[in-house]
């Protein structure tokens, strides 16, 4: 789930939907701050055990995994030296199952902030099949949750046709996630996608502009990404869109999965 800042969702909203949700795990993109800032009932939520990677840059970027258990081990990055302290990757080992909170870093198209992106992306997509080696070989299971920047197809982005020159629709981003989903490539399922194949959206971020909100003028670009092991296993997934503009405590919707057996 991208906050957009997690001191303003604290005060708009954000604590009261995690005290009524019913998850395990939730993982958290755009903290936008670092742990001493935070309200200790916002750090570490009654309930719940805290782990955050803030980045180095203050008020930037920023990502946390919430759990119910404490975790058996926490990871910081990727290994890719330009992102280790950029607040964009941290995962976590709960018993069975790896756990990554992903924040992929925004673009602009013909710009440094595209370049910097496609970067992430080049060195992001080894991991994510290393990931899944290693998950196989030790016989766990792994999730990769967040922001990822990227609506894959047509059906995940409401004006397709007015975005295909911007960041985040770019082709060249496309075939990037559609490495990631290629089973003989990243290997990675679409939790969403999988369970609703011809469903247009279910859209997850809304430009606070206009009136994309009300008329559900969105991108589906947060996504939960899993083993194939475990995305069998899926027995819902959706985006909690809030009942109106007004109840928003984020310009994104938390997206939900769960999963029998675990």
């Amino acid at each position: 789930m991208n906050v957009n800042g997690l001191r303003a969702a604290s005060r708009k909203g954000y604590l009261k939907w995690l005290a009524t949700s019913r998850a395990d795990v939730v993982c958290l993109q755009e903290v936008r701050a670092e742990e001493h800032q935070l309200p200790d009932d916002v750090r570490v939520p009654e309930g719940w055990h805290a782990v955050y990677a803030p980045a180095d840059t203050p008020g930037r970027a920023g990502v946390a995994v919430l759990t119910r258990r404490a975790p058996e081990a926490v990871r910081v990055g990727f290994g890719a030296p330009e992102f280790a302290h950029a607040g964009r990757y941290l995962e976590v080992d709960l018993p069975g199952v790896t756990i990554g909170s992903l924040y992929l870093p925004t673009g602009e198209a013909g710009t440094p902030k595209q370049e910097m992106k496609e970067r992430f992306m080049a060195a992001f997509l080894p991991y994510l099949t290393e990931l899944r080696g290693k998950a196989a070989a030790d016989g766990r299971e792994a999730l990769v949750c967040g922001d990822w920047n990227i609506a894959h197809r047509e059906a995940d982005i409401k004006n397709w046709r007015g975005n295909r020159d911007k960041s985040g629709f770019l082709p060249e981003e496309r075939a990037w996630l559609g490495r990631v989903l290629a089973p003989e490539d990243g290997g990675w399922t679409d939790v969403v996608r999988a369970l609703h194949p011809d469903r247009e959206g279910p859209y997850s971020w809304w430009t606070y502009r206009g009136r994309a909100f009300d008329n559900d003028t969105g991108w589906r670009i947060d996504m939960i990404m899993a083993t194939r092991g475990l995305a069998g296993r899926a027995s819902e997934a959706f985006v909690e869109r809030a009942p109106s503009h007004g109840e928003r405590w984020s310009d994104h919707a938390p997206v939900t999965a769960a999963f029998t057996g675990w």
